[in-house]
């Protein structure tokens, strides 16, 4: 008889440690595999679609309401400020014919006829623009817009004052 089909198991000793690592090793190796694959960063689009941040981004509010106090202290924005938020999205591109901001040349025929033909302009509405005053920003804020894209533009216009509050006015004298 030839030794080529005798079995390397030989005691019950070996035929227990083979079958038990028949089935350990296959488990620590899927482990591995599982381990591997699921701590390596994905860069790929849709990878952070189950973020915190992408989660919260899908379910938000689409309009917010915010409720103020009209009688209340409020704090008015800068020139750079409204614009931003107001006139940016016109005077940035040049759209509708709106002067661009820092465009010298577009703006220097404007900044001649002087601030309060620019203040009249944005707040009656010229061309395109629709009239500014009456809506989100008090009047005082979009004369300092003016001022900031005249400015841009090299002119050279002061920044109009703060009102001064009237004598009866509670808010502004902290009367109770």
């Amino acid at each position: 008889m030839s030794d080529e089909h005798e079995s390397f198991i030989k005691t019950p000793k070996q035929l227990i440690t083979i079958v038990i690592l028949a089935f350990v090793v296959p488990i620590i190796i899927i482990t591995l595999l599982i381990n591997f694959a699921t701590s390596t960063p994905r860069d790929g689009a849709g990878a952070d679609s189950m973020s915190e941040e992408a989660i919260a981004a899908r379910i938000k509010p689409v309009a917010v309401l915010e409720l103020r106090d009209a009688s209340g202290p409020r704090t008015l924005k800068s020139g750079e400020d409204v614009f931003k938020l107001q006139c940016g999205t016109c005077h940035s591109a040049g759209l509708a014919g709106a002067p661009k901001l820092g465009d010298k040349d577009a703006w220097a025929p404007r900044i001649k006829t002087g601030y309060d033909a620019l203040l009249h302009s944005a707040l009656k509405g010229k061309g395109a623009m629709a009239p500014q005053s009456g809506g989100d920003y008090e009047d005082i804020e979009i004369g300092r817009a003016v001022v900031y894209m005249a400015n841009q533009a090299g002119g050279n216009l002061p920044e109009p004052a703060e009102p001064k509050p009237a004598a009866g006015d509670k808010a502004a004298d902290g009367a109770k």
